[in-house]
């Protein structure tokens, strides 16, 4: 048996060991020179490389399994490129204004990076073991294009087109500076949801578990590796929560709101309109789930805060937190 094998038959402890190695990597240059530029690189390149990894040690091409693969390093290779471009475009990002100087806040975030490109790697990671795929130990080759197949790539396939088109869409409308700094963007997919990269990053990772899953349709397959695979749905629903109540809606939602009332509301303000058409945004586009703004805006606020996921621990309430935001800004501009 191969060293690499030898680990454990599911390569969790390989896949883990190289995300740990390869994000340090990235910490330790991102602390020594104090900047950005690698951390969603590091992060996004992480995904490619295992997937790249795990199909070559367990040296089974079948069919499933290249594809899989191959849908992974794509959606990899486009997110890492694109927030590498974006980050030597625009500069550092402000999500780390706060903990960049400090060691431990900074290394806490590598280390949920770590645990988030592992946990989410897991369907794949699982296929491509020998355990799942390795005729030799248990596994099996059951024939490609089962309906799963062809539901899952279907996902994918969608999820990466809204995600990828979200983001040159936002970034093209920011850079040319196309819309009116009081106003929300509210073009192409954005005026269908308020963040619609997020729809389809949730999409994509449900379209590769199930294309992965579908393996476990042979009935030789073991009941261990069966369950192992169908553990693996732990990477959609991680995406799903961590995007949804993570450091994704909620890191963008109440600071976003807090920036346009500020607009009307702060000691500065100069644009009296911002606070209203960003409320008349919020009515008209759904949080997450792309939806005609025309129907969204008349359907009742159950079914907004239901169906539609839009918690109200979403909201920026002005009558509480309006003040509070005034306050900080003026003892911002003080120090």
């Amino acid at each position: 048996m191969s060293p690499v094998r030898a680990l454990d038959r599911y390569y969790l402890a390989l896949t883990w060991l190289v995300t740990v190695g390869y994000q340090l990597l990235g910490f330790a240059i991102a602390w020594t020179f104090r900047f950005d530029k690698v951390t969603d690189f590091t992060g996004g390149s992480n995904f490619f490389l295992l997937a790249l990894l795990t199909l070559l040690c367990g040296n089974t091409f079948f069919t499933r399994n290249i594809v899989a693969t191959v849908l992974v390093m794509v959606w990899a290779a486009r997110i890492a490129g694109f927030l590498l471009f974006r980050v030597l475009k625009t500069g550092s990002d402000t999500r780390f204004d706060d903990i960049r100087s400090h060691f431990w806040k900074f290394f806490a975030f590598w280390v949920g990076q770590m645990i988030w490109i592992w946990t989410v790697s897991l369907p794949l990671t699982i296929l491509n073991s020998p355990a799942v795929s390795e005729l030799d130990t248990g596994g099996s080759n059951p024939p490609f294009g089962t309906s799963r197949d062809i539901a899952g790539i279907v996902l994918w396939a969608v999820g990466f087109l809204v995600e990828a088109v979200a983001d040159g869409q936002k970034f093209y409308y920011k850079s040319t500076k196309a819309i009116p700094s009081g106003r929300p963007m509210n073009r192409g997919l954005w005026a269908w949801s308020r963040h619609p990269p997020y729809f389809g990053e949730i999409l994509c990772w449900w379209g590769i578990w199930m294309l992965c899953l579908s393996s476990t349709t042979n009935g030789d397959l073991s009941s261990s590796s069966k369950a192992a695979q169908y553990g693996a749905v732990v990477s959609p629903v991680f995406t799903f929560l961590l995007l949804m109540f993570g450091s994704g809606v909620p890191t963008a939602e109440k600071p976003t709101a807090k920036k346009f009332y500020l607009m009307s509301h702060g000691p500065k303000a100069n644009d009296a309109e911002a606070w209203t058409n960003y409320k008349t945004y919020l009515r008209r586009t759904s949080i997450l789930i792309p939806f005609p703004p025309i129907i969204y805006k008349s359907l009742p606020d159950i079914l907004k805060k239901t169906i539609f996921l839009d918690f109200p621990m979403y909201k920026f309430d002005e009558s509480k937190e309006g003040s509070e935001a005034i306050r900080e800004l003026r003892e911002s501009e003080t120090d």
